[in-house]
């Protein structure tokens, strides 16, 4: 078993980065870090016990982000996906087409789905 986590350069990477260490601690076993950034992904909040690999875009022409992390899924046979997501409106609901909706529909594993939270939550 593995737990893949897909990180971006945003609040909600952050937090799907230490929802993905806290699943991965839980479940006693490495975590895959699909860096959907095109900058270096910060590892510090990673405990040293905990064994972990980083799987990094290589620049804007590289894959659609959706379809890495749903690739990097089979080629490392994952057992669960964690995702930051953003709060939307209800246009932005109608409009969809974002990453995380993509992940969620599309996963072929289980998806933790991390909210970032706001003041007055």
């Amino acid at each position: 078993m593995s737990v893949m986590v897909a990180v971006s350069d945003t609040p909600e990477g952050v937090a799907a980065l230490a929802a993905g260490v806290a699943e991965a601690e839980r479940f006693a076993t490495d975590l895959i870090i699909v860096n959907l950034s095109l900058t270096k992904a910060d590892t510090s909040s990673i405990p040293s016990t905990l064994n972990f690999k980083i799987i990094d875009r290589e620049g804007r022409e590289d894959r659609d982000p959706a379809e890495a992390v749903l690739d990097e899924i089979q080629d490392h046979a994952v057992d669960r996906l964690v995702i930051g997501i953003k709060r939307r409106s209800a246009v932005g609901k109608a409009l969809l087409g974002s990453i995380s909706q993509r992940l969620l529909m599309d996963s072929p594993v289980p998806v933790v789905a991390v909210k970032v939270g706001i003041q007055g939550d």
